[in-house]
């Protein structure tokens, strides 16, 4: 009985794993889709344009992971525990939290662009193409922030496969639209950031098929004392923020730092190995957020051992994804990195090829260190998943890349980002063992 109930939970880890793994894959070729045809459309002025622009969307993204994250791990539980009432308000509380945090974006898109693409770094040729991209962005902001909120309450309502057709559809549209616009109608970066910009839109009419389905579970119901539930579902979503704003920061510093150590080609190297660091960190986020319904679930009904095989799992699949990504990425480097290089630029092709091979040896430990974090939102446990997420985040990496930056130039650039990941990954151990023994005790 027992083997049989194993063979369950690990048929049904695999079932949420491999739909989500699939969606956020498709889901980061967003940002990759841009970054392919503005390379081959605009050249390496659009392409570090694109990458002192993106750190933005990153908040974005976190801002809409953090009410969706948070959202959906309460409504998992409240729905574990019997209490549907509940969980219809955790959704609704989670929607207008989404829609009020994103009007902030927008005014910053209305107000502050010019502003905003100044702090990013931005001047000269690239100035104009990255000022569109961002205002834009900023202006879709509640879409991509409502998609994101969906996307975690549909997955969670039993749907992980409807999840992973949106973000597949949206992703899809993106390219297609992504090509239509830059080339045969030579609308330069306005047309790459609508493509993007359009596929959240197109993503929402696929999930709302769930919504307006008699199964689902998902309808709004009046809040009670919604700043506090707002506050209480946010906390558990922080880690989630927190992972992506700090990348977005991150991105800046990295950008500010390679462009007073080799201009606008290292930034531009630079930017290859952040949007190609973007589809590998999404098959982390997807292993862990495919494991957050079962963890969340098996946590609400007080089944340990269940919270123990998917961790074990989750992170088990994490190290397999790590040793065969970084072995691909090292023997396929340089066809890679031509893809983004239409020019053929040596200097270029050097950077980026030394850069893949020292920085993504992070990943090593990244998906240990993101399970991790969603782990302990999972089981309540928002202090350590807020420690984790800001050691890899900020804490750690900004201190570091400054200190090895000026010690070892480019090469501590790249080897900044490994040694951050390790040192949370020592953490992570730590606290995951101090868990389980409690939980003994």
């Amino acid at each position: 009985m027992k083997r049989s109930a194993d063979t369950s939970l690990f048929s049904t880890f695999l079932k949420y794993v491999l739909f989500n793994v699939t969606g956020m894959v498709g889901l980061s070729c967003y940002i990759l889709a841009d970054t392919l045809f503005i390379a081959r459309g605009l050249g390496p002025d659009g392409l570090t344009a694109l990458n002192l622009a993106i750190p933005v969307y990153s908040f974005i993204h976190g801002t809409g992971l953090m009410a969706g994250m948070g959202g959906a791990t309460r409504y998992s539980i409240q729905k574990a525990a019997g209490s549907n009432a509940a969980a219809r308000r955790t959704f609704t509380t989670a929607v207008i939290t989404a829609l009020v945090l994103s009007s902030a974006f927008v005014l910053a898109a209305v107000l502050g662009d010019r502003a905003l693409t100044s702090l990013l770094g931005a001047g000269g040729s690239v100035f104009e193409m990255t000022r569109i991209y961002l205002k834009i962005i900023l202006l879709f902001a509640p879409a991509f922030m409502l998609n994101n909120v969906v996307l975690c309450f549909v997955r969670n309502d039993g749907s992980p496969n409807l999840s992973m057709a949106a973000m597949l559809a949206g992703s899809f549209s993106n390219i297609i639209l992504d090509y239509v616009f830059i080339f045969p109608l030579g609308m330069g970066i306005f047309g790459a950031v609508i493509a993007t910009s359009l596929a959240p839109v197109i993503s929402l009419a696929v999930l709302s098929l769930h919504l307006l389905s008699s199964r689902s579970g998902l309808q709004f119901e009046r809040p009670a004392h919604i700043v506090r539930s707002s506050a209480g579902l946010l906390s558990l979503g922080l880690s989630s923020f927190i992972a992506e704003a700090a990348s977005g920061i991150v991105m800046i510093t990295f950008n500010f730092i390679i462009l007073s150590l080799k201009g606008n080609l290292g930034v531009a190297a630079y930017g290859i190995i952040a949007n190609l660091s973007l589809v590998v960190t999404s098959i982390y986020t997807g292993t862990a957020q495919g494991s957050q319904p079962l963890l969340s679930e098996a946590h609400g009904a007080g089944r340990q051992d269940s919270i123990r095989r998917v961790y074990t799992y989750a992170v088990t699949l994490a190290l397999g994804f790590s040793v065969m990504i970084y072995g691909l990425l090292a023997l396929l480097r340089n066809p890679v990195i031509s893809l983004f290089n239409q020019n053929k630029d040596t200097a270029l092709a050097a950077m980026a090829g030394q850069g893949i091979l020292l920085y993504f040896t992070a990943f090593l430990f990244v998906g240990v260190n993101i399970i991790s974090a969603i782990f302990f939102s999972c089981v309540e446990q928002a202090r350590l998943s807020f420690t984790l997420a800001m050691m890899r985040g900020l804490v750690l990496l900004l201190p570091l890349v400054i200190l090895m930056s000026r010690l070892f130039g480019m090469t501590g650039v790249w080897l900044s980002f490994p040694a951050t990941e390790l040192l949370t990954c020592a953490a992570a151990v730590i606290f995951v063992r101090r868990y389980w023994k409690k939980q003994r005790t």
